[in-house]
């Protein structure tokens, strides 16, 4: 198996692993926090974006130097903004986040 493919594994078993049942699925957990981001900002933001925003912090991490968790990490946001922006795109209604 390549690096690579090592890094993509632990990427993919990070975002579908036991997080979802502590979190919440996806859906429900980056809509929550894209909600708090409007408050900041007074803009919609969609739920796709709020993955990229944790992307950006993990690549603005990796400005100190090298840090295997911080790249799965930001390969694991990037995959779920893909699902996200899927799901929104197919139902434009956003998720109840009130449970």
């Amino acid at each position: 198996m390549t690096r690579r493919q090592d890094v993509l594994d632990e990427a993919s078993r990070l975002i579908h692993g036991p997080r979802q049942a502590h979190y919440g699925t996806p859906s429900v957990n980056f809509r929550r926090f894209a909600d708090r981001i409007e408050q900041h900002i007074g803009q919609d933001v969609p739920t796709w974006q709020s993955a990229v925003i944790m992307a950006d912090l993990k690549l603005a991490r990796l400005a100190q130097g090298y840090h295997e968790d911080s790249i799965v990490d930001a390969i694991g946001y990037l995959a779920l903004a893909a699902e996200l922006y899927s799901e929104e795109r197919d139902e434009p209604d956003r998720p109840d986040t009130s449970g």
